[in-house]
């Protein structure tokens, strides 16, 4: 008679207390790498546009490579501000894509074209932190200063990681992720919990998995399988949480009668 590897005769909670003590700590440790991979991931993501936590353009930038245009560049294009007139939109959009934002911002020999004149009579009605116009958009978008607009005022091109560093990061996370699973998916297989949760919990690791590492890939070509590295990796981290939980449960209640 076959015997289906979900219906595992042991049961963790039977083990001597050695034993579960050992498990224990090999669940704790599992638990502290799965919190260390969460903490690693932020600060190996964030920043790459520039802007403080883990954004989806952050992810994109790794794994398929971003152009972002400036926020400024944007708002003018498309007919910000109203009043502004179209030779000095002309002005400050040629400004911004000239590659000498720093050196013109308040270039002298412009004259009544230097950019800083032209945001400062068109813009800081609104723009400026202690403006009574716009709604308040001037305390959280100011323009007064040269490290206020900076912030706006450039175009960014984000790379993803080279391929020589996507192949390394696969194959370490591969392997070692995979044997973890499997042990953790073993583990609980042997508690008592019902065989749906664990089944289940055991799938979706291995699928969540799978699917973050092939979207590493995938991606690099679409950028639209980024959410799906998003979905996979979020799968794979909560359900190998949960089992976690399970198994040290399984480890210190009571013995079921």
């Amino acid at each position: 008679m076959s015997t289906r590897v979900s219906d595992f005769s042991l049961r963790l909670r039977d083990l001597g207390l050695g034993a579960r003590v050992g498990l224990t700590g090999v669940v704790l440790a599992f638990t502290i790498g799965l919190g260390a991979s969460a903490m690693h991931l932020v600060d190996h993501h964030q920043n790459r546009d520039e802007q403080p936590g883990v954004s989806l353009e952050d992810l994109e930038g790794a794994y398929h490579g971003v152009e972002t245009t400036a926020p400024l560049v944007s708002a003018l294009e498309r007919g910000h501000p109203e009043t502004l007139q179209q030779n000095e939109r002309q002005l400050l959009l040629k400004w911004l894509k000239s590659g000498r934002i720093v050196e013109d911002y308040d270039n002298f020999d412009l004259g009544d074209s230097a950019p800083e004149g032209l945001l400062r009579a068109s813009c800081l009605e609104c723009h400026s932190r202690n403006a009574t116009k716009g709604d308040g958009i001037g305390a959280k978008v100011p323009l007064e200063y040269f490290e206020d607009v900076k912030k706006l005022a450039f175009s960014k091109s984000v790379a993803p990681v080279p391929m020589r560093v996507l192949v390394a990061s696969t194959h370490a996370h591969a392997l070692a992720l995979g044997a973890m699973s499997a042990v953790i998916g073993l583990l609980l297989l042997a508690t008592r919990w019902p065989s749906a949760l664990r089944n289940g919990l055991f799938a979706l690791a291995g699928l969540g998995l799978v699917a973050d590492l092939l979207g590493w890939w995938i991606a690099r070509d679409f950028v639209a399988f980024v959410p799906v590295i998003v979905a996979a990796g979020a799968t794979y981290a909560l359900s190998t949480a949960l089992s976690l939980a399970l198994i040290f449960l399984e480890l210190w209640l009571p013995p079921r009668r």
